[in-house]
């Protein structure tokens, strides 16, 4: 690719027609570069002065466009040490994700919907390959998370750090890093749906549900366990529901 030709040297300026698309090739350009290299996470990228002349743009450019690869997670810059290949990190996608479950609350809240269903439907498809994998310590563990959900429940509190463990213990035999960064960032939309909807209260139910979860998967029953899980979401569902005045059409 030919980034001169798509810069032509020149910083970008984002109200020009066609600003976007050239920033946006010069992105895939420094992205094409770390791949073609095997860089991996920790690893430095060339210089910004080194990076200009290899793809042929000026430094303001390519400034703006590594902004962007660090706001999306790809790199990491640190001032006076360099870029380097930034590890997994979910955080730019959970917030985004947040911000908008958070917003379509003052519109019908088909967004927030729609984000539960997804987690519901990805939890639900994937709890039958962690049911076979459960081994007895990694059930005591999964167990311990319920018991620190019920004595608070019980009393109407949240649980919202014992039900993140649940969920990450529930499928810890996967180790399956992808699938641990998004449940890290479906539990970030939830705090972000919980503050928007306002303190509610818990009832021993949602413990029971959890507890419900774990008895099947002791059982080794994943067709239960399948079913138990996505009940569980239906609780906020209603909650979103009622604060966003019905269904979403």
């Amino acid at each position: 690719m030919n980034a001169a030709a798509l810069t032509a040297g020149r910083g970008v300026t984002p109200n020009r027609p066609g600003a976007q698309a050239r920033l946006r090739a010069l992105q895939d350009a420094i992205i094409e570069l770390i791949l073609e290299r095997e860089l991996e996470p920790g690893e430095a990228l060339p210089t910004e002065t080194e990076l200009a002349a290899l793809l042929g743009t000026g430094r303001n450019t390519l400034r703006e466009a590594l902004k962007v690869l660090q706001a999306l997670g790809v790199i990491e810059i640190r001032h006076g040490f360099g870029m380097f290949v930034a590890a997994a990190n979910f955080g730019a996608l959970a917030d985004g994700l947040a911000f908008r479950a958070r917003s379509s609350l003052r519109h019908r809240g088909r967004e927030a919907l729609e984000l539960v269903e997804v987690r519901r439907v990805l939890e639900s498809a994937l709890i039958g390959g962690s049911v076979a994998l459960m081994t007895p310590d990694r059930l005591a563990g999964l167990e311990a998370a319920v018991c620190r959900m019920e004595a608070p429940a019980g009393s109407g509190e949240h649980f919202v750090d014992a039900d993140a463990d649940f969920h990450r213990r529930l499928f810890e035999p996967l180790d399956n890093g992808l699938l641990r960064g998004l449940l890290d960032a479906f539990q970030t939309v939830y705090r972000g749906i919980e503050h928007e909807l306002g303190p509610g209260i818990v009832s021993p139910g949602a413990a029971a549900l959890h507890r419900g979860i774990y008895e099947a998967v002791a059982a080794g029953d994943a067709a239960l366990a399948a079913e138990r899980l996505g009940s569980l979401f239906d609780g906020m569902r209603r909650r979103i529901e009622a604060a966003a005045g019905g269904p979403a059409e």
